[in-house]
């Protein structure tokens, strides 16, 4: 464990290493800070520790020894790994949220409709730090993977269900060999132990973690299943078993949280993986039912 007897990390990909590390060992509020931290670089960067306690859920005082656990004399010294990477940095989420609210200010966003105009707000936002943070590497490597597969197991469950049912649906017209991993009767797990190292998993999930989805996900990568995971942070229990991971942080709605983001990158990976199977094709089609 990273503690104040060692020399702190002097750099971002270094401190975030060890705070993927040591996690696992951490008390449950400061892997709240860790997941917090890890979700929302450019914010550590730019707001003090009173504005980052509320936004987190934790009093300052546990920011304060959260930095000491990694080594830093305090919050502040900590801070300064995250202002050096704000150099080279996108936005942060906060920074996109009132750069959009400001260009709406001109319209009226009250009653009923204002609730519709601030989650448009905040989907808008959290498809830009999709298309920031999702690299052509990962992109490239999981339709590789989705094409060599001889077959394409699926799983998600509960708000991540529809994200996995639209892949299922997609894969089907695109006449790919697929198996969702339902819930009902109770036998995803029974029915996932079927996969073969040839195949691929591709996995959908969110805090709060479906506990059947990381089992089937970490038998699968004990019995060598390559694995697509898309989840909310680098530090999901998805991510120790994905050969690739797409991380898409949420940002915490009061009553609900958006599935634009996730649903955008689930159907650019179909329109991608459409694209290769149809020979590089400008326009892929995902041939409709009544096309059958």
């Amino acid at each position: 464990m990273a503690g104040q007897s060692n020399s702190p990390p002097d750099n971002y990909e270094d401190l975030t290493q060890a705070v993927h590390d040591h996690y696992d060992g951490l008390s449950k509020s400061y892997q709240k800070v860790a997941r917090f931290v890890t979700q929302n670089p450019n914010d550590i960067a730019m707001l003090s520790v009173n504005a980052l306690s509320a936004r987190c859920g934790v009093h300052a005082s546990s920011l304060v020894r959260f930095a000491q656990q990694f080594g830093f004399k305090g919050f502040k010294e900590l801070q300064v790994i995250f202002q050096n990477r704000l150099a080279t940095a996108a936005p942060g989420f906060d920074a996109r949220i009132k750069a959009l609210k400001s260009d709406l200010d001109m319209h009226t966003r009250e009653g009923m409709r204002g609730f519709l105009s601030d989650l448009v707000v905040r989907d808008i936002t959290s498809l830009e730090n999709l298309m920031a943070g999702t690299s052509e590497e990962d992109l490239a490597r999981a339709v590789d993977l989705l094409e060599q597969a001889d077959t394409i197991y699926l799983v998600g469950q509960l708000r991540s269900e529809p994200i996995a049912n639209l892949m299922r649906y997609i894969l089907t017209m695109l006449g790919r060999k697929t198996t969702f991993l339902d819930t009902a009767g109770g036998l995803a797990t029974q029915m996932a132990k079927v996969m073969q190292p040839g195949d691929v998993l591709l996995a959908v999930s969110f805090r709060f973690y479906a506990t059947e989805v990381v089992n089937i996900t970490e038998d699968a990568a004990a019995h060598g299943v390559p694995i697509i995971a898309i989840s909310d942070s680098t530090l999901s229990p998805l991510a120790k078993t994905a050969e690739v991971l797409f991380a898409v942080p949420e940002d915490e709605y009061a009553f609900s949280r958006s599935l634009a983001a996730p649903m955008c990158l689930a159907q650019a990976l179909m329109v991608a993986l459409a694209s290769r199977l149809q020979k590089g094709e400008e326009t892929p089609r995902i041939p409709v039912v009544t096309e059958k």
